[in-house]
Formats: structure tokens, C-alpha cells, sequence
């Protein structure tokens, strides 16, 4: 077991600050980051020219170091041994809230495990400030930030998650936002679901509704900018994975016959793409 005392301690390290910067409206920046920033021998920057504009921004002379996923191995045995002689300093990533989907957890895990003290910055979090405006329930959420890229692996990745309850969270490109949601609405049914783009910033923008009616929205307005998606947690009904993909594989076949297909061949594609049993996709659609 461990107790850290952040401030009254009397260690003879130095602190590893984790300081939040704005994700995108420099106005977010607290008094506090800007204090730290300027106060700590050392600021670890995910990019350091990016990072560069924000410390010209607040005229903030801190030297900097370059600290992500392609060198953090090779830099966490420096950084831990600056610490342990009393050096203090700030680790910062590009946009938002350290240790959020870049490397700087390992950094945290390293000074603990070393009897460093760690002490996080509230601050921006791109997420967290997307779920309390989406209208969706706010608790109970879980982020999982950046999804699987392959259809294939988005689909298991949400089949394992249909039947959580809670509001789930992710980050997703502007150029795979579409087939992501095509993806979600094969597995989870047509949900109520939020696209948010451009957070914090002049174009910033939530578009709300079900995962059919965004879709539709976005083939007549790309998406441009950074971009999450928040979508409902199941409600309960779900009985189980199969059965859902049953049901929602009769209205795709049907769509496909809309669209020009045959019966059979329309079921065929349909089993095919979302890796369904063929005779089930048949019975669920002749309703047997």
C-alpha cells in the first residue's frame, strides 16, 4: 500500500505534474496550468512544436522535451531520475487531459511505482464536456476512445458492448464516422446517438438524433474536424447478442431488396458482411 500527500508530504523528490491544455479554445487554459507550466524545471510535450505555440501563447519559458509513443521507453528512465533529484515537471499532451490516449500513463505509473508524487490538474476533457451538453444520461458513461479501425473488429468490439447501460464515449475520425455508425446501427439497432464535432471551438457542433437520422444527415454534410461519438447504453430489452443481430438482419435484407436485390442474394450478402448464420438471417426475414 501506498499514501501519497501530495503537498504536506516531505519527500525529497521532485513532483510529476499532469497538466490539462484547452482542446481547442486557448480561453480554456486554467490560471493554474498556466502557473505550473511556468514553475516546473521541465514540461514533456507529446509534440513539442505544438506544445510551442501554446508556451508562446502565455509566455511560458519552460524548457521542453519531447515524450511520446514512439520514444517514451527510451526517455522513462531519465525523466524518473530528473524526478528523484528534485526536479520537477509537467506532463502535457497535444490537447486535453494527460494519459488520455497517449503515452503519458506509463510515465505515471513509473513515479509511482518509485514513491513520486503524481498530481493531476483538472481541466479541459473533450468527453466529458461533450457528454453533459449531448442530452444523453450522463451516468452511468465509460470512454473508450479510439475505436478499431477494421468493420470486422468494430463489429465484435460492439457486439461485446450492446447490452452495457451506460452512455459510451469514443473518438473517432471525420472520414470514418459514417462507417462507424453504419457499423454501430448493424449491431446496436437504431439508437439515440450524438456526433460532435469541432469542440470548443467557432464551428463547434452536436448533431442528435437516431443513428439512421445522423447518417442520413451526414451523406448531405460531411463531417470535417475532430470528432467524437456518444451513443445510449442499451435499455434493457436486449436478451442476447444473437437475437438482436437476427432482428436488425431482417430489415437490412430488406433494404438490400429495395434496392434492387433478390430475396436469396440479399440474404446471402447480408449473412456475409456481418458474419451471420445464413439459415437464421432467412428465417428472420420470411419471419419462420
Amino acid at each position: 500500500m501506498q499514501v501519497q500527500k501530495s503537498f504536506k508530504g516531505q519527500s525529497q523528490y521532485g513532483i510529476l505534474y499532469l497538466v490539462p491544455t484547452p482542446i481547442g479554445n486557448l480561453q480554456d487554459m486554467t490560471f493554474r496550468a498556466v502557473d505550473t507550466l511556468k514553475n516546473v524545471d521541465i514540461i514533456c510535450a507529446e509534440d513539442t512544436r505544438n506544445t510551442g505555440l501554446l508556451l508562446k501563447h502565455f509566455e511560458i519559458a519552460t524548457k521542453q522535451v519531447s515524450f511520446h509513443e514512439h520514444n517514451a521507453f527510451e526517455k522513462l528512465p531519465d525523466l524518473i531520475e530528473l524526478l528523484k533529484t528534485g526536479k520537477s515537471l509537467a506532463q502535457v499532451s497535444d490537447a486535453g487531459m494527460p494519459s488520455i490516449s497517449d503515452p503519458g500513463h506509463d510515465l505515471v505509473k513509473a513515479a509511482i511505482s518509485e514513491g513520486i508524487s503524481v498530481v493531476a490538474l483538472p481541466g479541459a476533457s473533450a468527453g466529458i464536456t461533450a457528454l453533459i451538453a449531448s442530452g444523453l444520461a450522463p451516468q452511468p458513461h465509460v470512454f473508450y476512445g479510439f475505436l478499431p479501425r477494421k468493420a470486422g473488429q468494430q463489429k465484435s468490439f460492439f457486439q461485446e458492448k450492446m447490452a452495457y447501460p451506460e452512455t459510451q464515449i469514443f473518438y473517432e475520425s471525420p472520414y470514418r464516422v459514417a462507417d462507424t455508425l453504419e457499423n454501430m446501427l448493424s449491431v446496436y439497432g437504431d439508437r439515440e446517438v450524438v456526433v460532435v464535432r469541432e469542440l470548443t471551438k467557432l464551428y463547434e457542433e452536436y448533431q442528435r438524433g437516431r443513428i439512421s437520422e445522423v447518417l442520413a444527415y451526414l451523406s448531405e454534410n460531411p463531417l470535417k474536424g475532430e470528432c467524437l461519438i456518444l451513443v445510449a447504453g442499451a435499455s434493457g430489452t436486449i436478451t442476447s447478442t444473437q437475437e438482436v443481430e437476427v432482428i436488425d438482419s431482417a430489415d437490412l435484407v430488406a433494404q438490400l431488396i429495395a434496392q434492387g436485390k433478390k430475396p436469396n442474394q440479399a440474404i446471402k450478402e447480408v449473412a456475409k458482411t456481418y458474419n451471420l448464420n445464413r439459415q437464421e438471417v432467412y428465417n428472420a426475414y420470411h419471419k419462420i
